[in-house]
């Protein structure tokens, strides 16, 4: 019998989350090439977020969310500016844009993108610091190109692991299903917001969570009986679902609300989805008020999902203040 292979040390194993590399190439590049701040950010939405970073210079924690339009990375990426610039003065580009990040004062930029398999921006690797760098940090590019692409390759493999774990937890749903509309049931969707809420701190990627409360159910069950009452939320339910784009969840979370996570979706998307689901109530005989919030890597879903709830309430108070009835 051949022995069992030597175990390795936990700190020198690979990272097999994109999560897990981004802070270990934040950790090595700071230690290894000193800058006021290194960060692995995420493009998305016009916004430039922070996954992973260390900023001493700077303070800015992860999650952080920075305009892209007017980022030094925008026109890095773009290949219009050099990947490191030991003095921001002078590269026209980049003296704009440090005067556009004030009070953050930027004299000295490092950058590269990080890129999907297809070719698309995902997000960059860089680094700032308040004082001009001497030229030799010219010299690290050939490290940046490397820990840019051994990212990529992490992202790419943590995408689909992520993604085929979460056809499998899509494939679980038969078991959490409501049994009156056929929708995930509360249980399976608290199941789902945890796994997604993994994968949305690995990747920053944007989501927002919609938050449905139907009107006059009780008014349907107290006039007309609880048969009468099953079907208007089934009719609810069936117009929601005609709204609901591949990727999205739909659930009942009990009684008249109902959940929604509209994966990929940014706020303006989002507001639209929300409007063809109030067409689609309507022409179904069904009222609701509407929240939506977007996730955020600071709050995570669970204070999407209060902010969403509150905006919903609101909608309710401005609807009862007005002498429609919600």
């Amino acid at each position: 019998m051949e022995p069992d292979p030597p175990l390795v040390a936990p700190h020198l194993r690979p990272a097999r989350t994109f999560d897990a590399a981004c802070a270990t190439v934040v950790e090595y590049l700071s230690r290894f090439v000193p800058m006021g701040m290194w960060a692995v950010t995420r493009i998305v939405d016009g916004r430039q977020v922070l996954l992973s970073v260390d900023s001493p210079a700077y303070g800015l924690p992860p999650g952080t969310e920075l305009p892209y339009a007017t980022s030094l990375c925008r026109t890095m990426v773009a290949g219009e500016t050099p990947r490191i610039a030991p003095d921001v003065g002078q590269v026209p580009q980049y003296a704009a844009a440090a005067v556009a990040a004030r009070p953050f004062v930027v004299n000295a930029y490092v950058g590269t993108p990080i890129v999907r398999p297809d070719g698309a921006l995902f997000g960059t690797v860089c680094g700032f610091d308040p004082d001009r760098q001497p030229e030799s940090l010219h010299a690290h590019r050939p490290l940046l190109d490397l820990l840019s692409s051994m990212l990529s390759a992490v992202l790419e493999a943590d995408t689909q692991a992520t993604a085929a774990a979460r056809d499998l937890e899509l494939a679980r749903r038969e078991a959490d299903t409501d049994a009156l509309t056929g929708l995930l049931n509360r249980r399976g969707w608290d199941r789902f917001l945890r796994v997604e809420e993994r994968r949305f701190r690995r990747f920053g990627d944007p989501a927002c969570v919609v938050v449905m409360d139907l009107d006059h159910l009780k008014t349907v069950n107290d006039t007309r009986g609880h048969d009468a009452g099953d079907d208007y939320i089934r009719r609810a339910a069936t117009a929601l679902s005609l709204c609901v784009r591949g990727g999205d969840v739909l659930a009942r979370l009990g009684g008249d609300e109902f959940g929604m996570l509209a994966v990929g979706a940014t706020v303006e998307q989002t507001a639209q989805l929300v409007e063809r689901m109030e067409q689609s109530l309507s022409a179904a005989g069904v009222s609701g008020s509407f929240g939506h919030a977007p996730y955020s890597v600071v709050a995570g879903l669970p204070g999407a999902w209060q902010a969403a709830d509150e905006a919903m309430y609101e909608q309710k108070r401005r609807r009862r203040a007005a002498g429609t009835p919600a």
